[in-house]
């Protein structure tokens, strides 16, 4: 007879292919340290039952490569086709339409003492309520938000599972629910994300920067206004607080009977049960806790035990790596440790928590050894560390030094003007992050222009405003006053405030705003025809720049970028020659064999219509250019002009929108911004089942790129269609 130990490392086992056998790299599930991990367990209660199952044959044991784990070889456990067999002699239970999983939902972990905890939560948040789970840090918070998630699967709900770290803002949560191309404006994200037998999970919600905490207080109040059930997890006290409509389950520590349960098996019941009410039930004290220690003082804080007796018994080259990973602002993977020769004592001692192959300290241990340095050690600890950043290629590089400068001293304006720009292409939620802490450090006037900046890229009109009204009056403040003004909707005051800054600025900078921004009213509406009054006013200002101001090498391209304008103008006004002159100046000054000259004769081919369609020659050519077209901008442009213009959009078209649906653009280019929003509208007509939720987000996409007529516009058919 199997004992129930034996049986669960067997069921475990069992869930890993026969081909992993002899692969190189394995699972860390199926090392030792992933094992008891995932079965609740400290590593010494696997040795009885394991050595029992490998002398019957049912699991073998080698050493081998640990995905994730470093260089070093670790013992793997696989279970054997007799170990498989004498497995399926014991009746499963039935199993049942399991749901549909997305996000980093971690392993299910079996719990010990949980099981009235698991059933209250669950019956909650399957009953539709929605919760916020508090608790101290290793209490077990994430452990039973697991196991409820186990439980709404098994009824058939969908799951969609998010976990926080320093730089993640309501979009990544979005992303996590969703998958890539989500939306990233909360409406949007709430809208498709909703439905009934849907369980929404936020985990890990104190890891929040305070940046970033307001807009998902705002998504986690959309969420929970309906159809599904919502669960924040959360180490008390809440960044938010309690949101409306979201009841607070405290979780406590284990009584004393379920808490020895979790300690080594050969520990005599007698100190079992006082290193359980010594620890207050507290789980992963717990697991940390080892025979050869003394009992632990009875009342002693948690934190002064991890303090006194878990960290202080670790070896140099350990607590190396143990401060490396505390002083890091989110998880890194082991290849990223530049001192990582502790990792695997660290590992050993449960000290650290894995999510795929990103590793940190559990929080406990990370928040209580911060707690330990003083500022002078704290300061000098990431002077080093970013010194060694410093080093290294690429965006996260740049934002790991950064944290590192910024918690170090002083924040080196230039460092970031420099940085910042790239650091934001690849993730503008760690920009954000990274320009905050440096505003809370300096009043330099150019980290605000730069905090100020990037709100308003990423839509955050209230954390630009705090930044806005703390700058220098004068042009440069009006300009953002402006921007803020449309990201609110408010068209006549943004006219005001731009008009007021222009009359402010030297020539020069006076013709290069005003030519940007007739280029954002050209792009300010919806696909179809431009109306009169728009089309006057803006090739009456198209007529009165004046270049003249302009260096000679500035005036040339603010010459075409007239050009253009002037061109696209007359072919949506059928202004035949107007257009033509307008392609001929350009032909001029680029080349007859320019690539952009042919783009102008498609665009003008696919204006020309036939009862609202364009010739079939036109849209033939269109697709060779979209096919061989390398830009991703560009070749969304020709899209979106061949959308525009074919009518009913053939099978091809359709599913070239669709291969560019979710390809990235740059945030910190106005242009690019207005085609990403432009890019949503389109996703919502090509995909009407989703039509709701992609118009949502573009027209938040509208607003944060200041155009105020397409978002008034698309919002207005939205009303129409609910």
């Amino acid at each position: 007879m199997l004992s129930e130990a034996q049986l669960r490392i067997l069921a475990r086992l069992a869930e890993f292919g026969t081909e992993l056998e002899g692969a190189w790299d394995v699972p860390r599930a199926l090392s030792l340290p992933g094992l008891a991990e995932s079965l609740g367990v400290v590593r010494s209660a696997l040795h009885t039952p394991l050595s029992t199952l490998e002398a019957e044959g049912h699991v073998t044991t080698r050493s081998t490569h640990v995905i994730g784990g470093g260089s070093r070889r670790r013992t793997v456990v696989h279970i054997t086709g007799s170990g498989r067999e004498a497995l399926s002699g014991y009746e499963a239970p039935p199993t049942a339409r399991r749901g549909r999983r997305f996000g980093p939902l971690p392993d299910a972990i079996a719990l010990h003492g949980r099981d009235d905890d698991t059933s209250a939560l669950s019956s909650s948040l399957l009953g539709g309520s929605s919760i916020i789970l508090s608790g101290l840090p290793g209490i077990g918070k994430s452990c039973l938000a697991r196991a409820a998630a186990e439980e709404a699967l098994a009824k058939g709900w969908t799951v969609r599972w998010a976990s926080c770290n320093a730089d993640t803002d309501a979009a990544a949560i979005g992303e996590m629910w969703l998958g890539g191309g989500s939306p990233s404006s909360v409406s949007a994200i709430a809208a498709a994300a909703d439905g009934a037998r849907t369980l929404l999970v936020v985990d890990e919600a104190q890891e929040l920067h305070s940046r970033h905490a307001r807009g998902v207080a705002e998504l986690l109040g959309e969420t929970c206004a309906g159809d599904g059930s919502v669960l924040a997890v959360v180490r008390a006290p809440s960044p938010f607080g309690i949101p409306d409509g979201f009841e607070e389950v405290r979780l406590e520590g284990l009584s004393p009977e379920h808490a020895t349960s979790l300690l080594p098996e050969d520990t005599d019941r007698g100190t079992a049960r006082e290193v359980a009410e010594a620890l207050g039930g507290h789980p992963l004290a717990l697991h940390l806790w080892s025979p050869e220690e003394d009992i632990p003082e009875k009342g002693e804080a948690v934190q002064e035990y991890v303090e006194a007796t878990v960290i202080r018994r670790l070896s140099e080259g350990g607590v190396g790596t143990l401060d490396e990973l505390c002083l890091a602002p989110v998880a890194l993977e082991t290849g990223e440790l530049f001192d990582g020769d502790g990792t695997d004592e660290l590992e050993d001692s449960a000290i650290l928590r894995w999510s795929g192959v990103m590793v940190e300290p559990h929080h406990l241990i990370r928040n209580v050894r911060r707690g330990s340095w003083s500022e002078e050690e704290a300061s000098t600890l990431h002077s080093e560390a970013a010194r060694k950043w410093a080093v290294r290629e690429g965006a996260r590089a740049r934002r790991m030094e950064g944290h590192h400068l910024l918690n170090s001293g002083e924040p080196d304006p230039e460092w970031l003007a420099e940085h910042l720009p790239s650091i934001a292409e690849q993730d503008s939620a760690a920009a954000a992050v990274l320009i905050e802490q440096a505003v809370g450090l300096s009043d330099e006037e150019s980290l605000r222009e730069a905090a100020a900046d990037l709100a308003l890229e990423r839509g955050e009109a209230a954390i630009a405003e705090s930044h806005i009204e703390n700058l220098t009056v004068g042009a440069s403040r009006k300009l953002r006053s402006a921007r803020l003004a449309r990201l609110r909707g408010d068209s006549r005051a943004a006219g005001e405030m731009e008009a007021s800054a222009l009359a402010e600025l030297p020539p020069a900078e006076r013709a290069r705003r005003t030519i940007l921004s007739l280029v954002r009213r050209y792009d300010d509406r919806l696909p179809g025809p431009i109306g009169a009054s728009l089309a006057d006013e803006l090739a009456r200002s198209i007529e009165a720049v004046d270049l003249s101001a302009l260096p000679e090498g500035d005036r040339s391209a603010a010459s075409l970028a007239l050009e253009l304008l002037r061109h696209g103008l007359a072919l949506d006004t059928g202004d035949v020659p107007t257009a033509a002159r307008a392609r001929s100046a350009l032909e001029s000054a680029l080349g007859p064999n320019h690539p952009n000259v042919e783009v102008l004769d498609l665009r003008a081919r696919l204006a020309g219509r036939t009862d609202g369609r364009a010739s079939d020659e036109a849209v033939a050519s269109a697709r060779f250019h979209i096919d061989s077209c390398d830009e991703l901008p560009e070749r969304i442009r020709i899209i979106h002009a061949t959308l525009e213009s074919a009518g009913s959009p053939p099978e091809w078209l359709v599913e070239a929108h669709a291969s560019i649906a979710t390809e990235p653009l740059r945030e910190d280019l106005a242009m690019q911004r207005r085609l990403c929003a432009q890019r949503w509208y389109w996703r919502g007509v090509l995909e009407p089942e989703r039509r709701l939720s992609h118009w949502r987000e573009a027209i938040s996409r509208f607003r944060t790129a200041e155009c105020n007529s397409a978002a008034s516009e698309l919002l207005q058919r939205m009303t129409r269609l609910i």
